[in-house]
């Protein structure tokens, strides 16, 4: 498993520990592992495959995304995190290469220790890029809690999360580092959600330096 440790300096985000493995599962087209901290990520990737007809789009591939808990049935909180995965999917993923088949994502939990949603995204775009489906952009997630001293804490463990009094996820593109999705919760004011889009937007250079990495290694390994 590739690792990354993020410096602790000022002008560096302070990201968790994390590492990823890909190709581990042998039924899906594309799998990956993804690790924060203690918050752990399973993704797999079927398809491009046969559509349901009445799931049939006719100009681009359908996608589908499915978050398994690590105990349990899905509940409403899971659903939504479903809603701000398959967003980020679509906006980079070229769906139009594959009309009227399906796309399948299924992120299960192996544990989750905070800023999972952000988790989620990064095991889902190491799954998608081991699948070989072609994508406009990388994306990855980054996750900002604000504590009651109203500082930035970016990949927030569950304890951190559950002390702030605000929570946002943002996807981030590889290219131009736009935000491609947002999830929010809690009370913030406009110049604080600016300061943690702007926080995020550095801090998911290192992510997308270690996909790189992580790539890199893999291929040369394979050379």
């Amino acid at each position: 498993m590739e690792h990354a440790v993020m410096e602790l300096d000022g002008s560096n985000p302070i990201l968790r520990e994390f590492g990823s493995e890909q190709s581990l599962l042998s039924k899906p087209d594309g799998s990956a592992t993804f690790v924060q901290g203690d918050t752990s990520m399973l993704a797999g990737v079927y398809g491009p495959a046969e559509v349901k007809v009445n799931k049939e789009i006719y100009d681009r591939a359908t996608l589908e995304v499915l978050i398994q808990p690590k105990a349990g049935m899905p509940s409403v909180r899971e659903r939504t995190r479903e809603q701000c995965v398959r967003e980020t999917c679509e906006a980079a993923l070229l769906s139009t290469l594959h009309p009227r088949s399906s796309l399948t994502l299924v992120l299960q939990v192996v544990h989750d220790d905070g800023s999972l949603l952000a988790c989620c995204l990064n095991a889902a775009c190491m799954a998608l890029m081991d699948a070989g489906l072609p994508m406009s952009r990388l994306f990855c997630g980054v996750t900002c809690a604000i504590d009651p001293e109203s500082r930035i804490i970016t990949d927030p463990t569950a304890q951190q999360e559950k002390e702030s009094r605000a929570l946002m996820t943002f996807a981030i593109d590889s290219k131009e580092h736009n935000i491609l999705m947002s999830s929010t919760k809690g009370s913030f004011s406009v110049k604080e959600m600016q300061r943690c889009i702007a926080v995020s937007q550095k801090a998911s250079e290192r992510i997308f330096q270690f996909y790189r990495d992580s790539v890199k290694r893999r291929y040369s390994k394979v050379l």
